[in-house]
């Protein structure tokens, strides 16, 4: 073949079946990365929760007829006080830096409610910088339930390990509350000081590693907040160990499992626990201590109630 004919063959259009192969199929085309994935959630969550709003609900006068429902984009912008081409570009999924800053003007622009605040947060990628703050009461509902789980031991834990309220079972294991200052209620900081808590748990060391990778856990979605910045930096300043164990960067979900307690008076108890979530999300939470054996359930009955 000449040199001629293989040019004049280059530059004839395929057709047919030649130009249906070189079309990529969809597995070959580049999949959107986990990052476009969010960033196309977030355009299209922030587009939802314009086009449900009218002006008069955030104070702006209807100007004739629209042609799409909701608030327009500039005037989203303009209550957030943000320019109407950034604000284009973040519907649109582009990849630009958001501040949260500017993520806390959009969210209260668009009347967000706490649930779709958290969830714009989430889709950004970014901390709250006011986040909604756990309920630290406990209802009546859960204190009968409390009351109810004797001779069982049980506790409401928040996600910081703040003790919110036990039975009187439970306080075999962790002495009187009302012995203790307040910021010291808290089954991480008796883990790793001196307390009632660390010498009657038997596996005390293993089990504060697990403690702390579920703490490394849960703060990071409230690593912006200042009550847990100022635990972490408690704890670090208390305690070697803990400083060690935060170290390692093990993290954890919270699940049920099996402790020992050795406790005065009363005996071992080998117990199973189960957390019960209070709380949307791995929030607050009562954990049970139930027996594992025929033994911890008589013993059980020896504590205080």
């Amino acid at each position: 073949m000449s040199l001629m004919t293989q040019a004049a063959q280059a530059r004839t259009p395929r057709t047919g079946a030649q130009a249906t192969s070189s079309v990529a199929s969809p597995a070959d085309r580049p999949r959107a990365t986990p990052d476009e994935a969010r960033r196309h959630d977030l355009a299209a969550f922030l587009r939802s929760r314009r086009e449900r709003l009218a002006p008069e609900q955030v104070g702006l006068p209807m100007t004739g007829r629209r042609r799409t429902p909701g608030l327009r984009r500039e005037e989203v912008a303009q209550l957030a006080a943000v320019g109407v081409t950034w604000y284009t570009w973040l519907e649109q999924g582009r990849d630009i830096q958001v501040s949260v800053q500017v993520l806390d003007a959009v969210a209260r622009a668009l009347l967000l409610d706490p649930s779709e605040r958290a969830h714009l947060f989430t889709l950004a990628g970014a901390d709250d910088p006011a986040p909604v703050k756990e309920c630290p009461s406990v209802t009546p509902g859960v204190r009968l339930l409390l009351e109810q789980l004797s001779p069982f031991p049980a506790v409401v834990l928040n996600s910081r390990y703040e003790i919110l309220v036990s039975n009187p079972q439970y306080q075999a294991f962790i002495g009187d509350l009302d012995e203790l200052p307040p910021e010291d209620r808290n089954l991480m900081w008796m883990a790793f000081t001196p307390s009632r808590f660390r010498e009657v748990l038997i596996d005390h060391r293993t089990e504060r590693l697990s403690m702390v990778a579920r703490f490394r856990a849960a703060m990071a979605e409230h690593g912006a907040e200042p009550a847990w910045k100022a635990l972490l930096a408690r704890l670090r300043k208390a305690s070697p160990d803990f400083e060690e164990a935060w170290q390692r960067h093990d993290v954890l979900l919270p699940t049920n499992g099996v402790k020992r307690f050795q406790v005065p008076g009363v005996g071992l108890l080998r117990c199973e626990y189960t957390n019960f979530w209070l709380s949307p999300g791995l929030g607050t939470r009562m954990v049970a201590y139930t027996p594992l054996d025929d033994e911890t359930r008589a013993l059980m009955h020896k504590l205080p109630g």
